[in-house]
């Protein structure tokens, strides 16, 4: 069992990372909860019919009371259309100020509940339960929520942060492959930005060996990596732009398929494979990053390559766009970075240079 604190004043919160949601790490959630208020729990089809009546039981049984909102898997859901049915089922449950909503799903619907708690009666605490890697490392650590309108990715959201996280690293027993490797995708970003111990790390470390010991340390790594980063900024303003590297070009590509072709981990692997080359043809990476990146994404299996110079539309409608440009998160090393602003126009170019280059 590993505990992260996350110093953020009265924002303050704890990430505990524990295997099993029906012992301990359910009497911590009731710890967070009001006995007597109303208790909302969301989740996904998926995620529900996996874990649904284990995790119920448990909190049934430590004396919570609470109303399921299952909703459909999938980026699709975190719209406003499923948004207004979460509002729906809280007005049917008369739910006030001082109830609680549940997270418990991936990123999506960890972003989707989160948005719903900030903006239900102007705030209600919520709990972030976390069942997939990509969550587990990334979403669920922060306090981002959001929801996607046409016009792109998590464009309305919120900082607003948990109660409390917890994570199982056993669920990564039910994802599929692929899920584990988009999330594989995220910790390799966080050794790349901030660590290159664990960046190495990540060389030797194979996903048969996600059940062990040795994974929990691994989650740990890239967790306390974020941690830092928040409580340094919590709204976004300066470093914690250095966990954008990669995204920038994953977001687009994302929006590029309508959110369809490829999950989020697998975008921003691309991405990162994009901002390394085209860091190092700027000058600003050191020779040779972009290969230990693509060696180590290849491990795996995430050495997929784009198109680079089709995505520049949807980079300008993309939140973090600024007039006339784009702030770009590159590395100088491995475990070291660079916000370096580029004008559209240079950006442009550059990325039919990518092009033209990638080989």
């Amino acid at each position: 069992m590993r505990t992260l604190h996350i110093p953020l004043g009265e924002r303050s919160y704890e990430i505990r990372i524990e295997q099993g949601l029906t012992g301990s790490q359910v009497e911590r959630i009731c710890e967070h909860i009001e006995p007597s208020a109303v208790t909302a729990l969301i989740s996904d089809e998926n995620v529900w019919r996996l874990h649904g009546e284990s995790f119920g039981s448990a909190l049934k049984s430590a004396g919570v009371s609470f109303t399921e909102i299952v909703l459909p898997a999938g980026e699709n859901t975190k719209r406003f259309p499923y948004l207004e049915r979460v509002y729906k089922s809280l007005a049917d449950m008369r739910m006030g100020r001082d109830g609680t909503i549940i997270a418990f799903g991936g990123g999506v619907i960890g972003d989707l509940a989160g948005f719903a708690a900030a903006t239900w009666t102007r705030g209600v605490r919520y709990i972030q339960v976390p069942t997939s890697l990509l969550a587990q490392v990334d979403s669920s650590v922060g306090g981002k929520t959001a929801v996607d309108i046409e016009g792109g990715k998590n464009m309305v959201g919120a900082f607003y942060q948990p109660a409390f996280v917890a994570i199982d690293p056993d669920v990564e027993s039910t994802l599929p492959i692929r899920e584990i490797r988009a999330g594989m995708a995220e910790i390799i970003k966080c050794g790349a930005i901030a660590s290159e111990k664990l960046f190495d790390k990540l060389r030797d470390f194979r996903l048969d060996k996600v059940h062990e010991d040795e994974f929990e340390d691994i989650l740990y790594s890239g967790c306390k990596i974020k941690r830092n980063v928040v409580a340094a900024d919590e709204h976004d303003k300066g470093v914690r732009l250095i966990l954008n590297f990669g995204h920038t070009f994953g977001h687009a590509l994302e929006a590029k398929y309508g959110f369809e072709k490829y999950n989020h981990g697998e975008a921003v692997a691309i991405g990162m494979r994009m901002a390394s080359r085209m860091g190092e043809s700027m000058g600003i990476t050191q020779k040779g990053t972009a290969k230990a990146i693509d060696e180590l994404l290849a491990r795996y299996s995430l050495d997929i390559r784009e198109d680079a110079s089709s995505l520049l539309p949807f980079i300008k409608s993309d939140k973090k766009s600024e007039k006339g440009g784009v702030k770009l998160v590159l590395l100088t090393q491995i475990g070291q970075t660079e916000i370096f602003f580029i004008s559209y126009e240079e950006l442009e170019s550059r990325l039919a240079e990518l092009d033209s280059t990638w080989q």
